[in-house]
């Protein structure tokens, strides 16, 4: 037997139209599986958005309705609700809304004005202990805040500020979130130092360069920071509860609670209407910087 005769038999490649049916049929079953995944994607989505649809129908109930038909298909809607949401606490809820203003623009440009100079000694200073302080700093994340309560109450009524939105706005201005530091710090130190090294050269100081450099690539991070901190300061419900007594100065999340009575009857169908109302701004705040925050996690290398 000769060495071609042991050579192996060549395959011939295989039809052209068995290819096709194995492409058509990957085809099928890669189309198959997406519809399964964007199914059970919106599946997941319509449970996860129930309760905002249930409140949002139930404020639309008559009171007497809402606890007794649970369903969100309902034909008696009524706008009374909303009417007398909006004017049955003494003073109409357009006010309890001003102060949440208030409290959100103190709170955001404190913020954005002390984390961000905080970030930039950190991120571009050099001084004694800079990382066992931001080590400190760090740690603070991980302080529950009732630990400072008594303390920062004391300090509070010592210095006559209850009663007032001061201690809700003033420790903004002294960089007490160390989360949105943090944020800005891996923000500025994934910048090129070039940029810094040839604004030194030009002759520019730590200060020009904060100004001029810094924080106009900063808007990302500066944008996440306004937007967490307006959510979290509209939503606060503790901190409000405890400095505020007096009706006038009751932020929405504090005058939601006078709609329920333990010792008479509550008005369930008014509270619903106007957390709708108080839930706008917070959509409208999401869905106008939400591009910002993906921006500002992306451009942070926080996962």
């Amino acid at each position: 037997m000769t060495a071609l005769d042991e050579a192996p038999t060549p395959v011939a490649p295989p039809p052209a139209d068995h290819a096709e049916r194995r492409r058509r049929r990957h085809l099928r079953n890669s189309a198959a599986r997406s519809v399964l995944k964007h199914a059970g994607l919106i599946a997941l989505s319509l449970l996860m958005i129930y309760p905002l649809i249930w409140l949002v129908v139930s404020s639309l109930k008559p009171n007497s309705e809402i606890f007794t038909d649970l369903g969100i298909f309902t034909t008696d809607l009524t706008l009374e609700n909303y009417v007398h949401g909006w004017t049955s606490q003494q003073l109409p809820f357009s006010h309890f809304l001003m102060n949440s203003t208030i409290l959100v623009i103190g709170a955001i440009i404190g913020n954005l004005v002390s984390c961000s100079l905080a970030a930039y000694a950190f991120a571009r200073l050099k001084f004694w202990g800079r990382n066992a302080w931001f080590a400190v700093m760090l740690g603070t994340i991980m302080l529950p805040f009732h630990v400072v309560l008594v303390p920062q109450f004391i300090i509070f009524r010592e210095l006559g500020w209850l009663e007032t939105f001061l201690p809700l706005i003033v420790p903004k201005f002294l960089a007490m979130d160390a989360f949105f530091i943090f944020l800005m710090v891996q923000f500025i130190r994934g910048l090129p130092k070039e940029i810094f090294e040839a604004a030194r050269i030009d002759g520019a100081g730590h200060v020009r360069i904060f100004g001029q450099v810094t924080l106009p690539l900063m808007v990302p991070a500066l944008a996440t920071t306004a937007i967490f901190t307006f959510i979290w300061t509209w939503g606060d419900f503790f901190g409000p509860l405890i400095y505020l007594r007096t009706r006038e100065n009751f932020p929405v999340s504090v005058a939601l609670k006078g709609f329920i009575d333990a010792q008479s009857s509550s008005n369930y169908g008014a509270m619903f209407a106007m957390s709708v109302v108080s839930l706008i701004p917070l959509f409208l705040a999401f869905l106008i910087g939400q591009r910002y925050l993906v921006k500002g996690f992306a451009t942070t290398g926080i996962k």
